[in-house]
């Protein structure tokens, strides 16, 4: 595992030695930033589930204002902050140990311009998230929610919109953002 691009680019993260974080390849981290090249330069940024950290720390390497990285397992918090230390992050992060819930609910009036969604395969929290994030209203209005799931797993995304999914063998990742219906209704009020 590496980081594929910015300041950090070409170090090398802490590889995964526990069997309940399954990081994202590198193939498919690469899509994903690929995709949100030009949504990550100063963007706010939560890595929910952060598992190894992998996805926070390439957004903080391409140039994001601010990560919070969150998960509930101390393995994975304390593999997060020893990849932060091994490539030499020293601010512009933060890393909360806290069930999902939890974390969302200390996050409210906070927005984010991009959230990365990765929670254990068929844990069945996606739904309660979203509608979280939502409830919160935590993502920014023209915000971006990154999901990574099994591909053979489908999901409600209400209240979001589906604007793209990618396949990548069995994994699948799915971008949604507010429906402009939305969008609308928030400005009006």
């Amino acid at each position: 595992m590496r980081v594929t691009a910015g300041k950090f680019k070409g170090r090398t993260l802490i590889d995964n030695k526990f069997q309940h974080i399954r990081p994202t390849a590198d193939m498919v981290k690469q899509a994903i930033f690929n995709k949100l090249a030009f949504s990550i330069a100063n963007a706010k940024i939560l890595d929910l589930f952060c598992g190894t950290g992998a996805l926070g720390i390439e957004a903080l390497s391409r140039g994001a204002r601010e990560v919070v990285f969150a998960d509930s397992d101390s393995r994975s918090i304390n593999l997060t902050k020893d990849n932060l230390k091994k490539i030499g992050a020293d601010s512009g992060y933060k890393v909360i140990k806290s069930s999902y819930e939890k974390t969302l609910a200390l996050l409210v009036g906070e927005q984010f311009d991009i959230i990365i969604l990765d929670p254990p395969y068929q844990s069945g929290v996606y739904e309660d998230c979203l509608k979280k994030i939502a409830n919160h209203n935590l993502l920014s209005p023209s915000g971006i929610i990154v999901c990574e799931h099994d591909a053979k797993d489908t999901y409600d995304y209400s209240p979001f919109i589906v604007t793209d999914e990618k396949k990548y063998g069995i994994k699948k990742v799915t971008y949604l953002q507010i429906s402009n219906d939305e969008n609308k209704k928030s400005s009006s009020t």
